[in-house]
């Protein structure tokens, strides 16, 4: 049985369903070299050929080889990824290369960059998961709407994530922004989305936490709502897109799919009465 109203809802992958955010930073840990002291008992231990790469090959310490992984996820951060120009495996590669080079000076070393990144590309990767509760509250909610995973991003980036959580059967459809003319927030994408269903953009609704793609790409598209997730429930600009819902949590999404329910219901009661006393 659907929701009044709402035939859809699209999904946001990273930082939404999944904390890709968290299993970068986990992966970033994991490459390097384990301290000595009680500490070492509760950080990951990093992989061998790791630390034999960032010690052996170069004698680094744990400072310097903590200096090149934070400069790296600050380019991570930072990163504009162009396809035309670049694939992204070159380009994450050379974020290694330029933060060694920045940290210990001297020439390049691409050999030792691209070890270090297919290295921590392959444990975030392992980290990447959709939690159980999540999956069991996509599975009751597709018995009501249908389910789309909407994701921007490089094209293999992005489907080695969805094959690495294993989240597809939980999806009517799944859009990879690298796949289209177009990524979010552009309307074009949202309204590709809408053809593949076969539902109207005011049948739809978006959940995600960015509110420059997902909220302002669902506003842009006339989609009927936009649902943000802000984890930290920090207060947006007042330039920013503003949600139609906030939510804290990704399963605190059934509790709004409800009461926009209500709403509709109510409205479609006061409807009545007004046409009745006509």
């Amino acid at each position: 049985m659907g929701l009044h109203g709402v035939k859809a809802v699209f999904f946001d992958l990273d930082n939404t369903l999944v904390d890709t955010a968290a299993a970068g930073r986990r992966a970033i840990e994991e490459v390097l070299p384990c301290p000595s002291g009680p500490s070492a008992l509760t950080r990951p231990r990093a992989p061998p050929q790791v630390i034999s790469a960032l010690q052996s090959k170069h004698h680094y310490g744990e400072g310097e080889a903590r200096a090149i992984c934070d400069k790296v996820q600050a380019k991570l951060l930072k990163e504009c990824h162009d396809p035309a120009k670049m694939c992204i495996t070159d380009l994450r590669i050379s974020h290694w290369e330029e933060a060694i080079q920045e940290t210990m000076g001297g020439e390049a070393n691409r050999d030792l960059a691209a070890e270090c990144y297919y290295l921590w590309k392959e444990t975030r990767l392992q980290h990447l998961t959709l939690p159980e509760d999540t999956r069991g509250m996509l599975t009751e909610l597709r018995k009501r709407v249908r389910l789309l995973l909407l994701t921007n991003g490089d094209r293999q980036t992005q489907r080695e994530k969805i094959e690495a959580c294993s989240c597809q059967p939980y999806f009517d459809a799944i859009v990879v922004g690298g796949e289209q003319k177009e990524e979010k927030p552009a309307p074009s994408i949202f309204h590709y989305c809408c053809d593949l269903l076969g539902v109207q953009p005011s049948e739809c609704v978006m959940v995600g936490d960015s509110l420059d793609t997902d909220i302002q790409g669902g506003l842009n598209a006339g989609l009927k709502a936009t649902v943000w997730l802000n984890k930290t429930m920090t207060t947006p600009v007042d330039t920013s897109p503003v949600p139609h819902y906030i939510i804290s949590s990704i399963l605190d999404l059934p509790a709004v799919l409800q009461k926009m329910e209500h709403k509709i219901n109510a409205k479609l009661e006061t409807d009545h009465m007004a046409s009745s006393n006509e």
